[in-house]
């Protein structure tokens, strides 16, 4: 009884940590998925399995009845039909989720007589649908069995497919009478209950992580290894199944560090992705259940600003990618600052013509800043419309810059400063000979007018 006191204690403590850190906390609704199979008839120290296993559960709800925000439902498999012979459907939802589920439960075990055969997988299979829509619950499985599936079912595979669809965590199972761990280790977290103490110690364990007061931290480090980077959004995967859990704005308190999070819970390994430019992952992330855990990632930051010379601002895009690379990292507009990871980026700003920079140094806390030339103006005016192209002269040769609408004879064009030449050759000509090529050169923030008449 004093190990349930605790849990209980704990569980209570931490409805209080939550509702004071959210304003309207997570649901948190355990379905206990209970084996009342013929072999739960069978001597086990003290007692049957059955009458151990209703006492353990019994003292456990007795313990969860004042937890705030939390649900509790019963689904029971091999009690309705006798065994021989074997009937693989035999599993129901006896309570469902409800504010008056934990006195439903200690009722109903009162009555429930072990039966039937042992049919898990069918058993999971239905339980994804006892869990109603929520948009803000954890829904929690705890499997309490003494055999193994007996109706040709692949437990594993269907409690991974459900964990993949979201309809509940990694599930709990509790072994009892002897170790099950090989068969239910990929069904989900194994609990040997081979005696009656290690019984009741592994549903106290379980509830613990569960309700526990467990709490996590985000460290984002700078350079020097100091969490003082903060505003970005984070999220948690879980690493087996690869869903996404959950996404937050890491946000420092009205202290100046790192807010506290309780929203990880001890049962499932975590992968986290902080979105920062570019990307940091974090792997391998296990929360330490009655601790506050503390989850680290390097993500030192300086901003970059590019923008043009002179009085006139450009609404120009830059695509940033790292130095040497191909993929695009993002898509920058002019004028604004946008944070970056420190390191080596290179940019390609999509000017007429493009303008390249190369290794641009990102430094920590620092804002560096990138100039391009003002461009100038081209004022294009044709006899008639037609074919024209503008091409740049560079120390290579010539390169294509432009090619002027073919339904127009007038355009005006912002052109980055350089040497050009215009060719032409209207609609309506068919020979080569009637091409015209003009030269002319852009200055910064001047205008220029290339007639061909």
């Amino acid at each position: 009884m004093i190990r349930w006191m605790f849990v209980l204690g704990m569980c209570v403590f931490f409805s209080a940590q939550v509702q004071g850190q959210y304003a309207s906390p997570p649901l948190t609704r355990i379905l206990i998925l209970y084996d009342a199979s013929h072999s739960m008839l069978a001597r086990w120290q003290s007692d049957t399995r059955m009458n151990i296993a209703r006492h353990v559960v019994t003292n456990l709800l007795d313990s969860l009845e004042t937890v705030d925000n939390l649900e509790v439902a019963l689904r029971v498999f091999g009690h309705q039909k006798r065994y021989p012979p074997q009937d693989c459907d035999d599993t129901r939802l006896e309570v469902p989720f409800g504010p008056d589920g934990i006195a439903r439960i200690r009722q109903k075990l009162r009555t429930i007589q072990p039966r039937g055969s042992t049919p898990i997988t069918n058993s999971l299979e239905n339980a994804a649908g006892d869990f109603p829509p929520c948009a803000n619950c954890r829904n929690i499985i705890i499997l309490i069995t003494d055999g193994l599936e007996e109706c040709g079912g692949d437990p594993c595979a269907t409690s991974r497919e459900l964990q993949l669809k979201g309809i509940f965590l990694k599930p709990y199972v509790i072994g009892i009478g002897r170790d099950f761990r090989d068969a239910f280790d990929c069904v989900g977290h194994y609990f040997d209950a081979t005696t009656e103490s290690g019984f009741r110690a592994s549903m106290n364990v379980i509830i613990s992580q569960v309700l526990g007061k467990t709490s996590s931290q985000i460290n984002l480090l700078d350079l020097e290894g100091r969490p003082t980077e903060t505003n970005v959004a984070v999220s948690f995967f879980d690493q087996e199944t690869g869903r996404p859990l959950e996404s937050i704005i890491h946000t420092m308190n009205f202290r100046g560090l790192p807010d506290t999070i309780f929203s990880l819970i001890p049962s499932v390994k975590y992968r986290m992705a902080v979105h920062t430019t570019p990307p940091v992952e974090v792997k391998d992330i296990s929360i330490q259940s009655g601790r506050h855990n503390i989850i680290a990632a390097d993500v030192p930051q300086g901003l970059l600003n590019i923008r043009t010379s002179g009085q006139v601002s450009m609404n120009y895009q830059a695509i940033v990618r790292k130095s040497g690379q191909t993929e695009t990292l993002k898509l920058q507009q002019m004028g604004m600052s946008e944070k970056y990871l420190v390191g080596l980026y290179d940019i390609e700003v999509l000017s007429l013509p493009r303008v390249y920079v190369q290794n641009v140094e990102i430094k920590q806390s620092h804002t560096t800043q990138v100039e391009i030339p003002q461009p100038g103006i081209a004022v294009i005016r044709l006899r008639a419309p037609g074919y024209a192209n503008i091409l740049q002269e560079n120390e290579t040769g010539l390169v294509h810059v432009y090619s002027l609408r073919e339904q127009v004879s007038n355009e005006t064009i912002y052109l980055q400063p350089g040497s050009y030449r215009l060719v032409y050759r209207s609609r309506v000509s068919t020979s080569t000979a009637y091409s015209t090529e003009m030269k002319f050169t852009i200055e910064p923030g001047q205008t220029v007018r290339v007639d061909i008449n």
